[in-house]
């Protein structure tokens, strides 16, 4: 039944989670999701971190996590104040991407990506690839800078139930402060060249930015069908902060199982399991 709702349905059932929210206003039209974040989600992205907390307003350091033990998922709603939401939260990712809503969004996400300058990192959590200004995407008429991108072995999403071999996130804000964050899935199959820059480049272990000297085409990891999920979430990562526009294309790209075996050789699971998806609408563009 509620893949028969029409986009007006969808409207006033938004309504009614924003009213039973009080923090988050979520507005899902037939082209795009719309929302006004909360300060804590606006600080949870920076060119500088994966899925990290800006720094504390506090003098202590940011609480150790990783994902496993003591300091893994199951804990980091424990591990510090600022991570409560990690763990109380109702709009948390990553999600289980099933029994979605077709909705027509009106086209595709535009993407205006360009060549970067390889500016890469180990943060001890992902290999991270930081952006120089200029590359972009438009979702529902508003432009978001991309930040940084970086990996998950395995993939945090699931499609249908299933895990994919790794997951790319790439990290965007908007002037006003918004966040934008798009998800692709890779699968194993012929080597990527597209990526081969950032695996030869990869520190082995935890270390600042540093430039590899070459170049790298964020463009070319996207995958060349455009059809995608869109749904309101979080970080991946503490501090778990709500109010993220995600949109996860449903086409993997692919990679060589050298290069996966290579990334899952660093971290061989830095992936949060998925969450409950409550009330929240999982759109499908159709």
């Amino acid at each position: 039944m509620l893949r028969e709702l029409s986009a007006t349905m969808i409207d006033t059932g938004a309504d009614m989670i924003m009213e039973r929210r009080g923090f988050l206003r979520l507005a899902i039209s037939g082209s795009a999701f719309g929302c006004t974040l909360c300060m804590s989600a606006r600080r949870a992205f920076s060119a500088d971190t994966a899925h990290g907390p800006a720094a504390s307003s506090g003098a202590a350091a940011p609480a150790h996590w990783g994902y496993g033990g003591a300091s893994g998922p199951e804990h980091w709603g424990e591990l510090s104040p600022d991570f409560k939401v990690c763990q109380l939260g109702l709009e948390q990712t990553p999600i289980d991407l099933t029994g979605a809503i077709p909705a027509d969004m009106n086209g595709k996400v535009e993407i205006d990506y360009r060549a970067l300058p390889l500016r890469i990192l180990n943060n001890g959590h992902t290999i991270q690839v930081n952006a120089d200004p200029g590359s972009a995407c438009v979702i529902g008429g508003t432009r978001y800078d991309l930040l940084q991108f970086h990996f998950h072995h395995p993939s945090e999403h699931l499609l249908a139930g299933k895990p994919f071999e790794l997951e790319c996130h790439f990290v965007h804000r908007s002037s006003g402060g918004d966040l934008a964050v798009i998800g692709v899935f890779v699968k194993p199959g012929a080597r990527n060249a597209a990526l081969q820059p950032v695996w030869d480049a990869m520190p082995t272990s935890e270390a600042p930015e540093r430039k590899a000297g070459t170049s790298i085409d964020p463009a070319a990891l996207l995958p060349k069908a455009t059809g995608y999920f869109r749904y309101m979430g979080s970080p991946t990562t503490p501090p778990c902060s709500e109010g993220l526009t995600w949109t996860v294309f449903k086409e993997p790209i692919e990679a060589s199982p050298e290069q996966i075996r290579q990334f899952a050789s660093l971290f061989p699971v830095n992936a949060r399991p998925v969450q409950s998806r409550n009330r929240r609408f999982l759109i499908e563009s159709n």
